[in-house]
């Protein structure tokens, strides 16, 4: 089920707490999203990308913010939870979110190149599956999106310095 708006405030502030969880993956070079479980109120689970850090596929924020969560709650359902998500959950976030049995997803901007919610495909509305969640997302979207966009600049920016400092000087350059 596709819920657009429960809370906005609520909702705003609780995605800023992904926000600072994607800066911290940001600033180990990680991919920065954030993700932050909440239930009764309270944040009880945070996660940020760590691949790279961990050198773990799985090492996603939302799968780490899940585990995190689990552990507090000493249970593997977390039916009474929303996951706040600064982007859109890939195949395999999306498969331990239902498998999680949360209650809500709210995501920040959409993934074209990866997103199992909304872009490629919409497993959270799949009738075929055994549970289905109420989705909001595009909350602080331009926010979640800038993060990544700087990010990947810079990334970018990082590879064509180190391009220009390993090649080899050319003959006119003294070679």
């Amino acid at each position: 089920m596709l819920v657009q708006n429960c809370n906005v405030a609520a909702d705003e502030f609780l995605m800023n707490i992904a926000l600072e969880e994607a800066a911290k993956a940001a600033l180990l070079r990680d991919v920065p999203v954030g993700a932050v479980v909440v239930y009764d109120g309270e944040v009880i689970g945070r996660g940020r990308n760590q691949r790279e850090g961990l050198q773990s596929p799985i090492a996603h924020a939302e799968i780490l913010a899940l585990e995190a969560a689990s552990s507090r709650l000493k249970s593997w359902r977390l039916e009474e939870c929303t996951l706040y998500v600064t982007l859109e959950p890939c195949i395999m976030c999306v498969g331990a979110i239902l498998q999680a049995r949360i209650a809500r997803l709210v995501f920040g901007c959409l993934d074209p190149k990866a997103g199992a919610v909304r872009s490629l495909y919409r497993l959270c509305e799949d009738s075929r599956l055994n549970h289905r969640l109420d989705v909001s997302y595009g909350i602080l979207e331009s926010e979640c999106a800038r993060v990544l966009a700087e990010f990947f600049s810079c990334l970018r920016e990082r590879k064509r310095a180190v391009k220009r400092t390993e090649r080899w000087p050319s003959p006119v350059e003294g070679a």
